[in-house]
């Protein structure tokens, strides 16, 4: 029972996020802020990842194409499946679920408990709006930073793959062009967009209406990043049913 309250609760606070908005002179600052600190500043771990994640993808394939008469350019053919795919939307959303969310949660859960949020309810500012909707417009941005994540993978697989010896760099891009079809990456936005969504809703929810002092922050932050986590994955498993199955 006590899911079902939180569930609905949830959408009853993202209903509310979109009611009387502020004003867009202090908005429009408060967007820029959160896209320079969830987006640039996750930039750097997004292409990290990524490039290692490519390069492992790649590896990997070429280690188990023993074979002799499977095409070297399958590299490159697995390696772009499996970042476009997956890699790149879901494994490292669940990465940001981690960094960004929980950095949303404890910025949220610290303004509950140092009743800053009751102070803008005291003066007439709707407060989930001030706080919640400036986090998800700025993860609208999300799929830019997946599309150079996506990039970057590619890239690093070329690398691994070219470098380690495993085959040509034509074979390799000869693989990535290799019934390449349009649709995987429109498929990959989609996930990437409501993967936003979730990454910038479930932990200001559990922030917004957290209790207690300090150590339930860390708590409520620990909670977020499970909960974002797992519905990512459900909403991932659906979405490949629906767009792919």
């Amino acid at each position: 029972m006590n899911y079902l309250a939180a569930i609905g609760s949830y959408f009853i606070m993202i209903r509310e996020v979109f009611k009387k908005p502020t004003k867009w002179r202090i908005m429009k600052s408060l967007i820029l802020k959160e896209i320079d600190e969830l987006i640039f500043g996750s930039l750097g771990i997004i292409i990290f990842i990524s490039f290692f994640i490519g390069g492992v993808v790649a590896i990997q394939t070429a280690l188990n194409l023993t074979n002799p008469l499977l095409p070297r350019n399958l590299i490159g053919f697995a390696t772009r499946q499996s970042v476009i795919l997956e890699f790149a939307p879901t494994f490292t959303s669940i990465i940001m679920a981690g960094k960004v969310g929980s950095y949303i949660t404890s910025s949220i859960g610290t303004m509950r408990v140092t009743e800053q949020i009751d102070a803008l309810e005291v003066m007439g500012v709707n407060s989930l709006n001030y706080l919640v909707f400036p986090k998800i417009i700025a993860l609208c941005f999300y799929p830019f930073a997946i599309a150079i994540g996506m990039y970057v993978g590619i890239f690093g697989g070329w690398l691994a793959s070219v470098f380690g010896g495993f085959c040509t760099s034509a074979d390799f891009i000869e693989g990535i062009q290799l019934d390449f079809i349009a649709f995987h990456v429109t498929y990959a936005f989609i996930k990437t967009i409501l993967f936003a969504f979730i990454i910038a809703t479930i932990p200001s929810f559990h922030g917004y209406f957290m209790k207690g002092g300090a150590l339930e922050v860390g708590k409520a932050s620990t909670t977020s990043f499970v909960w974002t986590s797992v519905v990512i994955i459900l909403v991932n498993y659906v979405l490949t049913q629906l767009l792919l199955g």
